[in-house]
């Protein structure tokens, strides 16, 4: 490459001695520096709030030549048959222009913004690893995944793997690795609930198979570790069976035998202060909502059950299910025998770790099939999401403005 100019004026000055790119990117933008200036007088018609009539259509119809004449030289350039990464660069960052509904659509709103998101990546080259490079196209994924995809897992994942087909269709690597990086860190740092099911789907798609060979093998492993820790607590999923002693210490309970519309798999310990707090919360909840079929499963987390019983009976949290381990059940050889006995199994012994309790309490709503439907809400939610499941305009009056702010700081 090759230029020359000014030092007085380095880009109005500029001359293209040699690369053709440069030129075709440098004329481009002297193009649009003399279409703002020829713009300036129409402009000024425009904003001037004493124009007649008559100057204000004459500076509209000038703006309107001026849109055109860009419009066309941009066409030219994105269409040009040598195919120059400038007219890509400007394909891509030019917004696709959305066509009127059919007359026949009864909601054009929802047509357009479905032709939107199905044609959202028609300007992009996907054979040309030369484009991930520049900021734009990292905005686009950004925007594609968090602004034009709903926010709904299932979705999002059958979308994911759609763009990541269009780059493993044309051996881009380079996009390839950028797209799935972004998705992979974005659904397993989400706010949104259920979005670890995205996470856990890509890793297993792509990171368990081979696809990505771009990490160091202790990067891999953490990360197919932290799809593990997650895969029992999916939404849409059943968890696995857990059965533990009951409040006695004396029988076994199974959270899939319970029968129940609704059941609220809760994991709280008793020394713990955001416990304290929220599980009388949970308590009204279970008053209002176990005539209409509501059941509670709680493990206690606690790894000695007295304190645990202590508070359960001082606090009079002895309607629904409290279920606990202890240290007795969890000594080696009392474990083996009680999961070749048939009496539990390792998930329920490990629960912790099958439910990723990394911070107490954590709520799990179950539906009548035991499949996780709400996740790591506080309960004051946990009682808005039911009432939106069975359809009640009025949701959780029996809760002050205070409690709701402190359930909402201590979801997870």
């Amino acid at each position: 490459m090759e230029f020359k100019t000014s030092a007085s004026n380095p880009t109005g000055d500029l001359e293209v001695i040699q690369s053709k790119e440069n030129d075709v990117f440098y004329s481009y933008i002297e193009f649009i520096r003399e279409k703002r200036e020829a713009r300036k007088p129409f402009d000024a018609v425009l904003q001037d709030s004493t124009a007649t009539p008559e100057a204000v259509e004459e500076a509209r119809a000038g703006v309107a030549a001026l849109t055109e004449e860009v419009n066309e030289y941009q066409y030219y350039l994105t269409n040009d048959p040598r195919n120059f990464l400038f007219g890509k660069y400007l394909n891509m960052v030019t917004e696709p222009q959305v066509p009127e509904a059919p007359d026949s659509v009864d909601n054009a709103a929802l047509w357009q913004y479905l032709w939107y998101r199905d044609h959202y990546w028609d300007r992009v080259d996907f054979s040309d690893p030369r484009l991930v490079r520049d900021g734009a196209f990292d905005s686009m994924v950004s925007r594609y995944w968090s602004k034009v995809l709903p926010q709904i897992p299932d979705t999002m994942i059958a979308e994911a793997h759609g763009l990541l087909a269009k780059t493993l269709e044309t051996d881009n690597r380079d996009m390839f690795k950028y797209i799935l990086h972004h998705m992979t860190y974005a659904s397993e740092s989400s706010k949104i609930m259920c979005m670890d099911k995205v996470f856990v789907n890509l890793v297993n798609a792509y990171y368990r198979t081979g696809q990505v060979d771009w990490l160091e093998d202790e990067q891999l492993q953490k990360i197919l570790e932290r799809a593990d820790d997650l895969k029992h607590s999916l939404c849409g999923n059943q968890p696995p069976d857990i059965t533990l002693p009951d409040l006695d210490q004396n029988e076994w309970v199974s959270l899939h035998d319970i029968e129940a519309k609704y059941t609220v798999l809760c994991i709280w310990e008793s020394t713990c202060g955001h416990c304290k707090k929220e599980m009388p919360k949970l308590q009204r909840i279970y008053d209002e909502w176990a005539p209409r079929g509501l059941e509670i499963f709680a493990i206690g987390n606690d790894f000695e059950p007295e304190p645990w019983q202590k508070f359960i009976r001082d606090k009079g949290f002895t309607d629904w299910i409290n279920v606990s381990d202890n240290p007795l059940i969890n000594a080696q050889d009392s474990a083996t025998a009680l999961i070749y006995g048939g009496v539990t199994n390792i998930e329920s012994l490990n629960f912790r770790t099958t439910f990723d309790v990394y911070a107490t309490p954590k709520l799990f709503l179950l539906d009548k099939d035991k499949k996780i439907i709400a996740k790591q809400v506080g309960a004051v939610q946990l009682a808005e999401i039911l009432s939106q499941f069975e359809g009640l305009e009025t949701t959780v009056p029996y809760f002050e403005p205070e409690e709701r702010r402190e359930s909402a700081e201590n979801d997870h």
